[in-house]
């Protein structure tokens, strides 16, 4: 989970010398009718110190023991965890820099993934890219590729960034968090796990792991999503850090959330912070109340439904060239999907009909790439071959799929042109080419359902024509 760190309301714990806590008015902006003004924050300063109090010294010391003991003896085996041994100086150095490559390329990859979907792809990653270096020299196309799946590609595209602004700039990693949180895509959350799992500065991370364990440690009834909320979280993983082991401790915390302390079914039997859990102690007082009343459930923002017509669109080839090939284009590199290849597609006005979708398919064909179906090709096929739901974080994408199968009369290169001379990107490819290539799966899923489509509704060219039935009925005499 990618929080950002709100600059803090109360001043600063004497018990966090090395984080950046400045005061601010308890004042926020708001813009009505484009004229700015100040608003009062929704949560009072007294009133959050009074819901989210913090750790006693002593508990403080007896919670860094305990997790950091747990943590030594349960924590999972992971590939961006693994260590190796060194013999001198500048070994050590290549190590430290190797660490905090492996621990920002798996954290960027953690975020809303899970463990065990990350760990195939951090594999591949850190086979073609070992080092920042390589990374640099990577296209963003090929990013693409290897992320292809994951989802979120804005990350890999900050990943990319990141790497090419540190190298330019000397090629090694910052150590500190607040030097990190000047490269691309790095904020508060991956800065602290970079700084404490591969620096060992003492600096907390908060995600939703974090948000989780402490909001049961403390039994906080507040909206964990309320900015001022999320500050005074901040301000308690600062104070639990501890200064000797400060990656273990934030491991710790977030392991302690990720498989024992878990949203729905937490197991409070074997949790070795269970002693210190207001929630755990409320629940066993009361019987209406639970461990999982914690944090409290925040209203889930309404997706956008959003309709599109995608075609498959299929150019035969000439007497030279046999196989057939397949249209990509790209998309633009700001928004949604930025950068990445996909099947020719247009958004629709909701659930429209077969015939305005062809319409609105056939008019962009026309003036983006010069494929006029009256014109300059023969419709060799056009069948709609089904529809699906694509769920992205905000918003609800159905897709309509229809192949188009064509004979070019003319050259490729004549057709593929913008009528207005904007940049547009696109390429055909072949189905092997197209089978290997890194897509999303949305246009993987697309893909897919052609080719169950004319597997099952296309003869192929070996396959006899079907005998006729023989007419059962029998004349009478």
């Amino acid at each position: 989970m990618f929080l950002a760190l709100p600059s803090p309301i109360s001043p600063p714990l004497p018990l966090v010398s090395n984080i950046n806590m400045s005061k601010k008015n308890n004042t926020r902006k708001s813009n009505v009718n484009g004229v700015s003004k100040k608003t009062q924050t929704l949560v009072k300063t007294e009133d959050i110190e009074d819901a989210v109090s913090f750790f006693s010294k002593d508990e403080t010391h007896k919670l860094r023991a305990v997790l950091l003991d747990w943590y030594d003896h349960n924590h999972r085996v992971l590939p961006w965890r693994a260590t190796s041994n060194h013999s001198n100086l500048k070994e050590e150095e290549e190590e430290v820099e190797k660490r905090a490559y492996g621990v920002w390329v798996s954290e960027i990859m953690l975020q809303q993934t899970r463990v065990q979907t990350v760990i195939a792809y951090y594999n591949r990653w850190m086979l073609k890219w070992p080092t920042i270096h390589h990374l640099a020299n990577a296209s963003l196309e090929e990013v693409n590729e290897i992320w292809a799946g994951l989802g979120y590609y804005r990350r890999a595209r900050f990943l990319l960034e990141g790497a090419k602004k540190i190298v330019a700039e000397g090629g090694a990693i910052p150590k500190t968090a607040s030097l990190l949180r000047k490269i691309p895509g790095i904020g508060d959350y991956t800065s602290g796990a970079i700084a404490s799992i591969a620096f060992k500065e003492a600096v907390p991370v908060v995600d939703g792991n974090v948000i989780r364990v402490i909001a049961r440690l403390r039994a906080v009834s507040e909206n964990p999503k309320d900015s001022a909320i999320i500050k005074r979280f901040w301000e308690i993983a600062a104070q639990l850090v501890d200064p000797l082991r400060p990656g273990d401790f934030n491991q710790a915390l977030m392991e302690l959330g990720a498989t024992v302390c878990t949203p729905l079914n937490p197991n409070c039997s074997s949790c070795p912070a269970s002693e210190f859990c207001h929630a755990l102690s409320i629940a066993k007082r009361d019987s209406t109340a639970a461990v999982t009343d914690y944090p409290i459930k925040g209203v889930k923002v309404k997706q956008r439904s959003d309709f599109s017509a995608v075609c498959v669109v299929e150019l035969l080839g000439d007497e030279k060239q046999s196989s057939s090939k397949f249209v990509l284009v790209k998309r633009p590199d700001e928004g949604l999907l930025a950068g990445l290849w996909e099947f020719p597609s247009v958004l629709v006005a909701g659930e429209t009909a077969p015939l305005a979708r062809r319409k609105a398919t056939d008019c962009f064909l026309k003036k983006n790439l010069k494929i006029d179906i009256k014109k300059t090709c023969d419709i060799v096929l056009r069948e709609d071959v089904g529809e699906f739901v694509h769920i992205f974080s905000h918003i609800r994408l159905k897709l309509y799929v229809e192949l188009l199968v064509l004979q070019l009369k003319g050259k490729d290169d004549h057709f593929f042109k913008s009528e207005d001379d904007e940049t547009i990107t696109w390429k055909c490819v072949d189905s092997n080419a197209l089978s290997s290539m890194g897509l999303t799966t949305s246009v993987r899923k697309v893909y897919n359902m052609v080719q169950k489509f004319k597997q099952k509704k296309l003869p192929s060219k070996d396959t006899p024509p079907p005998t006729k039935k023989r007419n059962r009925t029998t004349k009478k005499n």
